[in-house]
């Protein structure tokens, strides 16, 4: 039995191979030419070349699988042409079910997000239920994920593919090479480059437990449910404070206003359109921080038996890796 993997190399989907090899499965990780292969250094594996906007290495990938999980994603906040990334994360989502389908994959994990969820007013945890449109969608790669997750119920209901969707939150912890956002946010805080903080919030969760979660929801998840794999839900100053502890540092103590940062991150993204390079803050990422971005993982743990460790232990790691391997 083989297991395909999409995004093999990145944060996540290298801590879904990893998860699915320690559970003794035979994987199979499908990596785009000239990638970062470090991840999987040493691992025992099969690794095929291939990419999302490349329809027939995709046919070619899942020839001979079991099962898929879709884990590769284009994950950035911000990006000079969306386009790009509609085509990776939509339409290469959509020929990857269709080619595991035809292939006869009787299961297939697709990897959406939390961005893609609703918010309650008063800031309480959200769940998979919680009413959301298309127009909540704030910047490319939310609107990219939603319509991504769109097309896969749209593929189950008409198509009939067996694909069971789960959303993970924020992910921590080591090996998060490129870095995530997250990735970069613990960075910055640990070389105590944060000085203040604006009122929002994350729900934060270990890497190794959202791989666990895919491997739950491939075993015991219903075709065409999704189910939110998170951890804790942290205010920014408690997660700033916790990597503060962490570091030896001083947390940040200046709060502030959503409105004072905004002209700075429109500033940060005009540099990047006439320089190059990703800003240090983004105008869609503020425009996100003005709630409170909190979920309820109640319907993995019951129906799945997901569990979540406290996440220090996510942040700790992730410190420590980075810190080994250079980047602090």
């Amino acid at each position: 039995m083989t297991l395909l993997v999409t995004g093999g190399t990145g944060f996540v989907g290298a801590a879904v191979v990893r998860y699915l090899l320690t559970r003794g499965e035979s994987v199979r990780a499908l990596v785009r030419p000239r990638s970062n292969q470090s991840n999987l250094a040493g691992l025992s594996l099969e690794v095929v070349e291939g990419d999302l906007t490349d329809p027939a290495s995709l046919k070619r990938a899942v020839t001979g699988a079991s099962a898929v999980f879709h884990v590769a994603a284009d994950y950035r906040l911000w990006v000079p042409d969306p386009r790009a990334m509609e085509q990776v994360n939509v339409t290469g989502s959509r020929d990857l079910l269709r080619a595991a389908a035809e292939a006869g994959v009787t299961r297939i994990v697709y990897t959406s997000s939390v961005a893609v969820l609703g918010f309650l007013p008063d800031g309480t945890p959200a769940d998979e239920e919680t009413p959301v449109t298309l127009a909540d969608m704030i910047g490319p790669y939310k609107r990219s994920k939603f319509l991504a997750e769109a097309e896969v119920r749209r593929l189950i209901a008409e198509e009939g593919v067996p694909a069971v969707i789960v959303n993970p939150s924020a992910p921590v912890g080591p090996r998060d090479i490129k870095p995530t956002p997250t990735g970069r946010m613990i960075l910055k805080a640990a070389a105590g480059h944060v000085p203040a903080y604006v009122d929002t919030g994350l729900n934060l969760v270990h890497v190794d437990d959202v791989a666990a979660g895919h491997w739950l929801a491939w075993r015991a998840g219903h075709v065409g449910e999704r189910y939110i794999l998170g951890g804790e839900n942290l205010s920014l100053r408690e997660i700033l404070t916790a990597i503060a502890r962490l570091t030896g540092r001083k947390p940040p103590r200046l709060r502030l206003p959503h409105g004072v940062v905004l002209p700075v991150a429109a500033l940060a993204e005009l540099g990047a359109r006439l320089f190059g390079g990703e800003p240090f803050a983004t105008v869609d990422g503020v425009r996100m921080a003005r709630k409170k971005m909190f979920y309820s993982s109640a319907k993995a743990h019951r129906m799945l038996g997901y569990a979540s460790r406290p996440v220090t232990e996510g942040l700790q790691e992730a410190i420590a890796w980075f810190q080994k391997e250079g980047y602090l």
